[in-house]
């Protein structure tokens, strides 16, 4: 099986895991890092979690689960080793076409959840398409090694002046030249030494015209 790599905004859309082990701890992180509404389904809770539903940041319905569970779910996250509720989520899920991972089951997933590599709004996702959980997990230990804070840095200053480049209505190829200038440029270096001065003047060239105002002072923001 191949997969199709894509991203999802689950931002204040109803997630449901069903396990409340360590296994659905991650998973439960990963999805409110995004912005998602979680409901855990469990007879019992990881510490961490029971310290997340304190928080008032998950749902947890203490119980063995039940197929009305995952009615109106926009995707569901099984994290149990407990094979027969594995096939009812399954069963359940396919029935009402609802994105489903059962976690270390391939088989049995309509999506998978990829190695990933974290910095602010830049995600770096690596999938052996469920062959090789080690090697993702080697490559992820890789990939953190060589793009650190920067990377994130950069990504949002190129999100900030993206606006004032496509507001100028030049021709698509103008603009991935200027974008491309400015990666293959030293802004890694200037955002390392925290220059803002140095970003903003080369910012400038790149672009053809002084960073001001709004623009001038996110950069500013971001560097400090």
């Amino acid at each position: 099986m191949i997969f199709y790599p894509v991203c999802l905004d689950i931002k204040g859309k109803k997630c449901v895991v069903v396990g409340g082990g360590r296994v659905a701890l991650r998973k439960v992180q990963g999805l409110l890092e995004c912005e998602a509404s979680v409901t855990v389904v469990s007879p019992d809770l990881h510490v961490d979690l029971a310290a997340l539903l304190v928080q008032g940041e998950i749902v947890w319905h203490q119980k063995k689960y039940t197929p009305e569970e995952i009615e109106g779910a926009f995707l569901v996250i099984a994290a149990t080793n407990n094979q027969q509720a594995q096939e009812e989520v399954f069963s359940e899920a396919g029935r009402l076409n609802i994105l489903l991972n059962v976690a270390d089951v391939p088989e049995k997933c309509n999506f998978i959840l990829p190695a990933r590599v974290q910095r602010g709004s830049l995600s770096i996702a690596i999938s052996t398409g469920g062959k090789s959980p080690a090697l993702a997990k080697k490559l992820r230990t890789e990939l953190e090694s060589e793009f650190d804070e920067k990377y994130a840095i950069l990504n949002d200053i190129m999100g900030i002046i993206r606006p004032d480049v496509i507001r100028r209505n030049l021709p698509q190829k103008e603009n991935e030249l200027i974008f491309s200038t400015i990666l293959e440029s030293e802004i890694l270096r200037y955002i390392s030494e925290k220059n803002a001065g140095a970003v903003i003047d080369l910012v400038g060239q790149c672009i053809g015209q002084q960073v001001a105002g709004e623009t001038y002072e996110a950069i500013r923001q971001r560097l400090s």
